[in-house]
């Protein structure tokens, strides 16, 4: 005895489409919830990395802050010398002129030649000092970077 199929009556083929469509559609949902998943995690990645990048450049950052203040600092103090520096120059300079115009006086008075130098403009000049070069030293911390 064989058993013959029934066909399928226009309801179920209908029934079956909706289960059909309803099935490709819950896949899309879980294939889309998936996607979404994934793109909150590397959006997430993405974040966690700039936050880090930022985090890097802030200590960067303050680090060049803390160099750039130790080079003012040191600036200022160099500053500060050259113009102490410049100061005993002029008064200096200023106590020569003084004594080679005594000398000059004595010379004329007395009638005795004396070699009077002339003062150079050191300012303008410093390479001709008539001093001894001295030498000039600095420090391994003078130039930190």
């Amino acid at each position: 005895m064989s058993t013959k199929q029934q066909p399928t009556s226009p309801g179920s083929e209908v029934d079956q489409r909706y289960a059909v469509y309803d099935e490709r559609k819950r896949k899309r949902m879980i294939s889309n919830r998936e996607s979404a998943r994934r793109s909150r995690m590397r959006k997430q990645q993405h974040l966690d990395v700039m936050v880090g990048q930022v985090s890097q450049l802030q200590n960067e950052n303050n680090l060049l802050s803390q160099k750039i203040d130790n080079t003012n600092q040191l600036y200022l103090g160099v500053a500060s010398e050259n113009n102490v520096l410049r100061a005993q120059l002029a008064e200096l300079t200023d106590r020569l002129r003084s004594l080679n115009s005594v000398l000059e006086i004595v010379s004329d008075v007395s009638g005795l030649v004396v070699d009077i130098p002339d003062i150079p403009d050191t300012l303008l000049e410093p390479w001709q000092l008539p001093c001894p070069i001295h030498p000039i030293t600095a420090s391994a911390d003078m130039f930190q970077y």
